[in-house]
This record gives structure tokens, C-alpha cells and sequence, in this order.
């Protein structure tokens, strides 16, 4: 992984322009693992960095579906929105088939502890997101693909 790098984000500008800077480096296999307390931005995260791919619809919070996933076209490339708040054993991201979603695609996952991490794969982006005065900071640290390539 590489040293974190901090981004301050004041607004939904800053977030969604954050989010394209990620979806314009993002490839097939990567992992963007989206950690922080609840209301810290995660799934708006997601969400800029979904509609910067090419996604025009409304992009709903898997929370409760834990897997939601969008194509390409309209996407550049295809990827798997994951929530896994709900899960209570890393075991459960298995049970429910993530790699074959994962196959050919990007992942976007919130709550990546949840399903075991995977910050041990090098196209791993892994970010944390903290509520601060100035809005919002995302921590970024890179796997070994990322390098050169950091938002």
C-alpha cells in the first residue's frame, strides 16, 4: 500500500470531482474499499464515481440488496456496488457469489472489513472518509497497481 494521501472535501462539488478522478484511473479487478462511520460519505462516493463511469440512473444504496451492479454500456467498464454493512461473517461475501459478480468487473466496496478486506490485493484503492470542519477527508492508500495512477 502506499502512504495515505489526504483529500479535503467542503461539498457534493468536491465529492463528485474526487469520485471522477477515481473513475478515470479505475479498471476492470480494482477494488475502491470505501470504510468510514456512518454519514461519512460512502455510498455518495460511490455514487460520483458510478455516474463518472457513464451512469445516468438513480444509483440506490445496496444496504439492503448488498450487491447492486451496472454494466458496460453504458459504463466504461462494469462494476459491482456493494454494501457489506449487513454481514456478519467475512463467509457471507462468499455465500453470496461476490467473485463470480466481481468477474470481468470493478468493485465499489462499502464496509470492506465486513467481507474480510481486501486491501492485500494490489488493485486495491482503499479509502477512508472522515467527517471533519471542512466537510469531508478521504485518506487514500493505493495496492501496488495503483501506483502512478492515484486520484
Amino acid at each position: 500500500m502506499t502512504a495515505g494521501e489526504r483529500v479535503v472535501l467542503p461539498d457534493l462539488a468536491a465529492m463528485e470531482r474526487y469520485g471522477a478522478r477515481i473513475a478515470n484511473a479505475l479498471r476492470e479487478g480494482d477494488v475502491v474499499a470505501l470504510s468510514g462511520g456512518l454519514g461519512a460519505g460512502k455510498t455518495t462516493l460511490a455514487r460520483a464515481i458510478i455516474a463518472a463511469l457513464g451512469y445516468a440512473g438513480e444509483v440506490p444504496s445496496p444496504t439492503f440488496t448488498i450487491i447492486e451492479t451496472y454494466d458496460a454500456p453504458p459504463l466504461r467498464i462494469p462494476v459491482v456496488h456493494a454494501d457489506f454493512y449487513r454481514l456478519e461473517d467475512p463467509a457471507e461475501a462468499s455465500e453470496i457469489g461476490l467473485e463470480d459478480y466481481r468477474e470481468g468487473a470493478a468493485l465499489i466496496a462499502e464496509w470492506p472489513d465486513n467481507a474480510g478486506g481486501f486491501a492485500h490485493q494490489a488493485g486495491c484503492l482503499e479509502i477512508t472518509l472522515e467527517v471533519a470542519d471542512e466537510g469531508r477527508i478521504a485518506i487514500a492508500r493505493g495496492g501496488a497497481d495503483w501506483l502512478g495512477r492515484m486520484p
